[in-house]
């Protein structure tokens, strides 16, 4: 299936990234390991699954389109056999959507040297890449900006010899976001670019041997201890020996992804040291600060507006009622609808229920607006349900911006908040109050939350943190 044959339905939240697993398993199950890790991140991408293995000598991948239970079975793990893997769920920001060609992981040979790479970001030169492929006489078809990457490390080592060399003369030509993945010669190696915009982090497995995922939960699955994240620019080689750190390029200024803790991590996930659960009722404990409202009832929208919905209540003291229900069972799909379900938009995946919410008066407590359209059904559907009042609080700021660093968000010109300010957006969805959380609102709630990651350093413009897509002030060119 290409993209001119099936096309993804346009969603109105911005669309999860991707996620990366790896793991160096001294019980040699780590295929299996892999399968588990890819589980608990399946809700960073549902296009595509795939799992690479190393055992000393050769790489083998399995990758298709699909949820990891739809790719892998029984069968195809136990033929996938070595110490070293590495995983991928995938949702696409480069490349063809819907193509095989661009699942990850990527498996490529330069001279002896074949590696296998998977990759969670975008990098936003991708020109400069193939011009250095063309200059170091690399003639292969290139469908994504990762399978660049891949051979670029594949010829910086086999030059070199080393794969972390390999791996930090590549980080010298990357730009923009990047937590990557990589197996080769029988080890395992993370790395994570110098702004820190894509989480990555480390932990060690009980009976012996390492993990590293895009979140904590993918190391919560397989007993991992969480031991330490990833650093901007560090390069960890994982292996028999132990792990070894490395600083591949020098670190920039912080700048991780705000929207992990607001939307894309799971809530059970602790990123660069902050737990996103609480971050999310802090941020909802903030919003009940700055935009309080008169109303009988707070109601989260599942999933990701839960926690923050909490928050509001418990400042504010108005009850919290669980009365959106959603379909858990949705996910990312190249089956259009009909025209007729396609009208019921918003109810394929909620359904409010009339016994809690009928003459009253709501507080609707969402993650973010982006083009506006679910946030308009779901106002009518409230009403329609016999709501009173309903007055809408989102946990983040307005988003302007589009984000280039591997979230697939809409083209300015779509965003809901790029074109309107707050009082026309307001009458525009129907709603009788729209507020949206500050910026300094928003970092207060996160740091509220665990350790900066350096007090001296990370207490900068911005806490440590991307912005781009409240106010596009973009760390990387």
């Amino acid at each position: 299936m290409t993209a001119s044959s099936s096309q993804r339905i346009i969603a109105d939240h911005p669309e999860e990234e991707c996620a990366v697993f790896g793991i160096y398993d001294t019980a040699g199950d780590a295929a299996r390991m892999t399968y588990f890790g890819l589980q608990a991140l399946q809700h960073r991408g549902q296009e595509s699954a795939g799992i690479a293995v190393d055992d000393g000598a050769s790489i083998q991948v399995k990758k298709d389109l699909g949820l990891v239970t739809e790719v892998f079975s029984e069968q195809n793990l136990t033929r996938l056999e070595g110490v070293a893997a590495i995983g991928h769920c995938r949702y696409s920001t480069s490349g063809e959507v819907g193509s095989v060609q661009s699942a990850h992981p990527f498996v490529v040979q330069v001279g002896s040297t074949r590696v296998a790479l998977a990759h969670n970001g975008t990098l936003t030169n991708p020109g400069e890449l193939v011009d250095y492929l063309e200059n170091a006489h690399v003639h292969e078809e290139i469908h994504t900006d990762s399978e660049a990457a891949a051979y670029i490390i594949a010829h910086e080592t086999e030059k070199s010899g080393s794969v972390t060399a390999g791996i930090a003369a590549a980080m010298q030509i990357m730009r923009g976001a990047y937590a990557m993945v990589v197996i080769a010669q029988g080890a395992l190696y993370a790395f994570r670019d110098p702004h820190g915009i894509r989480p990555l982090t480390a932990g060690k497995l009980p009976g012996g041997g390492w993990a590293v995922a895009s979140e904590t939960c993918g190391l919560d699955i397989v007993g991992a201890d969480e031991l330490r994240d990833v650093g901007p620019g560090e390069v960890i080689r994982l292996n028999k020996e132990g792990m070894t750190v490395t600083q591949g390029t020098a670190p920039a200024h912080r700048s991780t992804c705000i929207f992990e803790y607001v939307y894309f991590a799971r809530p059970d996930s602790v990123i660069d040291g902050r737990t996103v659960y609480q971050s999310r009722v802090s941020m909802g404990r903030m919003l009940a600060h700055e935009a309080p409202a008169q109303a009988d009832l707070v109601l989260g929208v599942p999933d990701s507006g839960v926690p923050g919905a909490l928050g509001f209540s418990q400042v504010s003291g108005i009850p919290f009622a669980d009365g959106i229900v959603k379909n858990r069972y949705t996910h990312r799909t190249f089956i259009e609808p009909t025209q007729a379900l396609r009208r019921q938009g918003i109810r394929i995946k909620l359904n409010p229920l009339p016994s809690v919410i009928a003459g009253k008066r709501l507080v609707v407590v969402d993650d973010s607006i982006v083009r506006g359209n679910t946030a308009k059904e779901l106002v009518q559907m409230l009403r329609d349900t016999g709501a009173a009042e309903v007055h809408l609080r989102i946990i983040c700021p307005e988003v302007k911006w589009p984000c280039f660093y591997g979230i697939d968000t809409a083209a300015r010109g779509q965003l809901l908040s790029a074109n309107m300010d707050v009082e026309e957006a307001r009458a525009w969805l129907g709603a009788d109050s729209l507020a949206f959380l500050s910026e300094a609102g928003l970092i207060d709630a996160v740091r509220g939350y665990g350790p900066t990651v350096d007090a001296t350093t990370d207490r900068c413009t911005h806490d440590g943190f991307c912005l781009a897509c409240f106010n596009g002030e973009y760390p990387v060119r």
